[in-house]
């Protein structure tokens, strides 16, 4: 498979899926049904979820030298800041490859190799998967009745059993295997969960990691409170318990990672989570289009000045020095 070929379907695909998905979410619901919601909203609540959501990426920006200062490289903010914005947007495009893109502006505008500022970018998003798997946990303590009776209700509590007894043999068998095994397969397996430990790992090793680890529970704590903050913009909404507000959260921040910046799919994930409480799928689907709409509009403005200022600020930072 060629260069282009799979340009086209890393483009094409999670696009093809927005249309999809896009079409069976106004089937079921139309669109005159979600714009009032949108007119009755209130709008300051928007605006402060979307300032939470901004010091989340101010503090992602801050976070970074952390990780870059022990290979010896002290970065700008201006240029860590830009470099996040242009990353959230470039997603929107092509899943991903915003990452590749906030190393190369580490490798044009401060002289970082590539391969070095992408590894920290692999160990920011490990330090992420973590605290996201916390927030998972924490969601199941606080609605694990809740849970667990629509797993027994949607399933026979033996073929539960058996089925979690199943994944476990599978997954030792799958263990063992890798452990044993030289395969191409199997090392590239387990030079990946050597990297994912080492990642985590340097995390705690390095000179300043109370303060990284700081960083990114505050990141993930303003992502939360986003969320949380902009269902009070919905009346309907106001009143939810905060555990359908964490698994909400959940299913729409998979969709961010699995799709272009969670376009259509966003909005669907949090109706489909909030439908598990019992809440309605109008106010749902409006809250979702409201909440993400906000946030893409922000990254647009903010990732399109990024791109445009960037090349300018270092221009006249050089003739400065």
């Amino acid at each position: 498979m060629n260069k282009k070929t799979k340009r086209v379907i890393k483009i094409g695909i999670p696009l093809l899926l927005a249309i999809f998905f896009g079409w069976y979410t106004f089937s079921r619901i139309p669109v005159s049904d979600i714009i009032p919601y949108f007119k009755n909203a209130n709008y300051n609540w928007i605006i402060l979820g979307a300032f939470c959501g901004l010091l989340s990426h101010l503090s992602r920006a801050y976070r970074w030298k952390y990780l870059l200062e022990p290979m010896g490289y002290s970065i700008k903010f201006p240029n860590s800041l830009m470099a996040v914005f242009i990353t959230y947007l470039a997603n929107y495009g092509i899943p991903r490859s915003g990452e590749v893109l906030r190393a190369a502006v580490l490798t044009n505008y401060e002289d970082v190799p590539f391969e070095k500022g992408f590894g920290t970018i692999i160990a920011e998003r490990i330090a992420d998967f973590v605290v996201l798997l916390g927030i998972i946990a924490f969601a199941l303590f606080l609605q694990f009745e809740f849970i667990y009776d629509i797993l027994t209700t949607s399933f026979q509590p033996t073929k539960l059993i058996f089925g979690g007894l199943a994944v476990l043999v599978v997954f030792v068998i799958l263990f063992s295997y890798i452990k044993r095994s030289n395969s191409k397969i199997a090392l590239k397996i387990k030079q990946f969960l050597k990297g994912l430990v080492e990642g985590v790992l340097s995390i705690f090793k390095m000179k300043h990691k109370w303060a990284f680890i700081f960083h990114t529970l505050f990141i993930w704590a303003m992502y939360v409170l986003v969320f949380y903050i902009s269902t009070f913009a919905v009346n309907e909404l106001i009143n939810i318990p905060f555990g359908a507000i964490l698994i909400a959260f959940i299913a729409a921040s998979f969709t961010i990672a699995a799709t272009n910046g969670g376009i259509v799919v966003y909005p669907l994930a949090v109706v489909a989570a909030f439908s598990l409480f019992g809440i309605p799928e109008a106010p749902s689907l409006a809250f979702g289009w409201i909440i993400w709409s906000a946030q893409t509009f922000l990254i647009i403005i903010l990732g399109s000045f990024s791109f445009v200022f960037l090349p300018i600020y270092n221009r006249i930072n050089k003739k400065s020095v």
